[in-house]
């Protein structure tokens, strides 16, 4: 059913979460009813299941009564992923909340959905191991919403994404049956890969309820540069320069004059006057690499006259990362709402980006800004506006549909690591062909024959 649930069904799903484990509170669903988008869409339950048993329990009961299934991490998503847009059922994962086992020998941890990224890499600090993906809300996001969007981080241009260290899994399918998948090894290749068909489905295809997570040892030591520019162009050609420089930065972060703007206070002592953008750009590994690294890219950065600062310790570090960290909560400084999307293009094209947005932002009269990951091509691009201002808004949609067409145009993709959810499903169709499309669709049909879990997200169009 879609609509109302009706008594009786609510009482099936209270006993099968325990008490205090399931909520219709209208001050309560609110808090489930929103994520990163601002956009608003009321559930008509919030379930806490605290075991896989239970979440099967759920989603069976779910083909029963045909009511939708929303599974929701932290709700930090950007595309609207975790929204209950057809109504029905939020299916929290916060309870679910324990680092299960840490191996260091095998340098592995096996994880529930809901442990919070950052405590996971505090819990490793003492065992001198890294979780490498590092996404900028990492105190607040969980693995399962990180898994989920496959999200990446500033030191993705080093170490790669979420799938890159998700190596098996736990999942209830959409029809309440439960499985495994992966291995706990370093290779392991025994029929189809459902672990990455898994990572990055954005809760439409199951709901993760253990995580086997392959980890790194802590590096020894790193190197932290601000590196300042005074033209906008200089600071994005660089990005591709360091990389064919044979320099591996582990972080290579970009910010324009905008962004600088909003976070600039945080960053002491002050920049100079006619900085049009920066780059902070990190080196890290033993002792020995990071001081070779540092041979070839000193002399580089000399030659090519390029003004920066070395962070002399940690404390100046962290300040700098607190900075680039709280660009995004920060733009709200400029519009009460924002369109923000997270576009990918090769690294040579970066400047053709940058540029392209700037001119757009003067035809369409809005304010957008840049920054991102440019180690990997990933930018940030938030475009500011006033929801309530009509024209700004029209434009706002306008520069996003332009935005998009000139990515693929560039040969980029539409999303880095924030997902498609309802923002991009309507643009889906300018990256992916349609026979892949349909495939996509089959394989959605395959496993949630009655479309339960998670509907209206990814495909345009879907119900």
């Amino acid at each position: 059913m879609v609509g109302d649930m009706d008594r009786e069904l609510i009482k099936k799903l209270q006993k099968i979460v325990g008490n205090g484990h399931l909520t219709t509170a209208a001050e309560e669903l609110s808090c489930y009813s929103y994520d990163g988008t601002g956009r608003i869409f009321q559930p008509e339950a919030v379930a806490f299941p605290g075991t896989p048993e239970e979440i099967a329990a759920i989603l069976k009961l779910a083909n029963e009564y045909r009511f939708p299934v929303v599974p929701r991490g932290a709700g930090s998503g950007m595309t609207g992923g975790s929204l209950p847009v057809a109504g029905g059922l939020v299916l929290a994962t916060s309870r679910m909340n324990r680092i299960l086992e840490l191996d260091p020998d095998n340098m592995i941890a096996v994880v529930e959905p809901g442990v919070i990224n950052g405590d996971l890499q505090k819990a490793l600090k003492k065992h001198h191991l890294i979780y490498p993906p590092d996404p900028a809300s990492l105190k607040f996001c969980s693995i399962g919403g990180n898994a989920a969007e496959c999200a990446g981080g500033p030191s993705a241009v080093k170490y790669g994404v979420t799938r890159d260290y998700v190596i098996g899994l736990e999942v209830v399918l959409p029809t309440g049956e439960i499985m495994t998948t992966g291995v706990r090894t370093e290779k392991g290749v025994v029929g189809y890969d459902l672990t990455h068909l898994f990572i990055g489905s954005e809760g439409t295809l199951c709901i993760f309820t253990k995580l086997i997570l392959r980890l790194l040892p802590r590096p020894e030591t790193k190197a932290t540069f601000l590196v300042t520019f005074a033209s906008l162009p200089d600071a994005t050609r660089f990005a591709a320069k360091i990389m064919a420089a044979a320099i591996t930065p582990s972080t290579l972060e970009y910010m324009d004059r905008t962004a600088i703007s909003v976070v600039g206070a945080a960053i002491s002592p002050p920049l100079p006057e006619n900085t049009a953008a920066l780059l902070l750009l990190e080196l890290d590994g033993t002792g020995a690499e990071v001081e070779g690294q540092k041979r070839r890219l000193l002399p580089f950065l000399e030659q090519q006259g390029i003004a920066y600062r070395y962070a002399v310790d940690e404390t100046e570090r962290d300040h700098l990362w607190q900075a680039r960290r709280s660009i995004s909560p920060a733009t709200f400084s400029l519009r009460p709402h924002k369109i923000s999307e997270d576009v990918v293009v090769p690294r040579s094209k970066i400047p053709d980006l940058v540029q392209f947005t700037e001119d757009l932002a003067r035809r369409l009269d809005l304010t957008i800004l840049t920054f991102g990951h440019a180690g990997d091509g990933n930018i940030h691009v938030n475009i500011m506006i006033d929801r309530h201002n009509a024209r700004e808004l029209e434009n706002g949609n306008v520069a996003r549909k332009r935005l998009f067409e000139f990515v693929i145009k560039l040969g980029g993709t539409l999303s880095g690591e924030h997902g498609i959810g309802i923002t991009k499903a309507e643009f889906l169709p300018l990256e992916i062909e349609p026979r892949a499309l349909a495939v996509m669709k089959q394989i959605k049909q395959l496993f949630d024959p009655a479309n339960i879990l998670n509907p209206g997200k990814i495909f345009p169009n879907a119900s």
